[in-house]
């Protein structure tokens, strides 16, 4: 069975391209009233994909495509509506023609890797996040991601170096400083890995994830009512982390972390 990593869509899909100029394309044969409508249906995609609805934005990529096949916006935005209904292989279709019309973009390559990471293929994945470093050694997304997929291949302190390599370069993307801490709980640092959770929580109290982690280090720890009173904060902001099946698979929390949160939820 595939197992999606659309741990939260809006950080490992790159949207950058959301604002699809369509006027953008290689054929200059095209009418305004053609253009008008591409645009058009670029709006109506994107917002069918802020409401969730991945099928609708799918069907209007396809619909732009068309018309506009030259596009390679249109192409790596229909492989990420693809991507959140877990077609893989389509989406991984979309990007490599998008990274064929745009060789030097690093968009795809982002977007691609997070596909590879879903069907386990974790060295691919890796090499396309290498990529978008060689085209922007700044990019905290990329830092972050090859993270994840070193993460997948159990390389914890590849991981580690690369997480604190995103938070540096960009110190509000929390999502980079979470996986940080749950890789260093992974690694038996426990005690700081707590206290890095409460120093994300002092500034993102809303931060669901941390919440949940730091109520399965609390439990081991013995520190139960403080493991119960994050609890109902993490389960408040988001119910999911109440399926081990999720935050192994979906989530793709470190086996130290799932065994702590399991345990809770199982003597709870």
């Amino acid at each position: 069975m595939m197992r999606l990593i659309i741990i939260f869509l809006s950080l490992l899909l790159v949207f950058g391209w959301g604002e699809v100029a369509i006027a953008e394309t290689k054929s200059p044969n095209f009418t305004a009233e053609q253009l008008q409508q591409g645009d058009e249906l670029a709006n109506k995609a994107i917002a069918a994909t802020n409401k969730g609805d991945f099928g609708t934005a799918e069907r209007y990529w396809t619909q732009i495509l068309e018309q506009f096949p030259d596009n390679p916006a249109v192409w790596s935005n229909r492989g990420n509506s693809r991507v959140s209904q877990n077609k893989l292989q389509e989406a991984l279709a979309d990007y490599n023609k998008a990274v064929e019309l745009a060789p030097n973009v690093t968009d795809p390559y982002l977007n691609r890797g997070t596909a590879l990471e879903g069907l386990g293929k974790w060295d691919e994945a890796i090499a396309d996040y290498n990529h978008v470093l060689e085209l922007d050694p700044k990019d905290a997304m990329a830092y972050n991601n090859r993270g994840n997929a070193y993460a997948g291949l159990r390389k914890w302190q590849e991981a580690i170096a690369d997480y604190k390599k995103s938070n540096e370069i960009a110190p509000n993307f929390a999502f980079a400083r979470a996986n940080y801490v749950l890789a260093l709980y992974e690694t038996g640092k426990v005690d700081e890995a707590i206290r890095e959770m409460r120093n994300i929580l002092r500034k993102y109290p809303n931060f669901a994830d941390v919440r949940a982690a730091i109520t399965a280090a609390y439990w081991q720890k013995g520190k139960q009512g403080e493991a119960e009173s994050n609890w109902v904060s993490a389960v408040g902001l988001d119910a999911r982390y109440k399926d081990i099946d999720w935050v192994t698979n979906v989530r793709r929390w470190p086996p130290s972390m799932v065994t702590a949160l399991d345990k809770f939820l199982t003597l709870k």
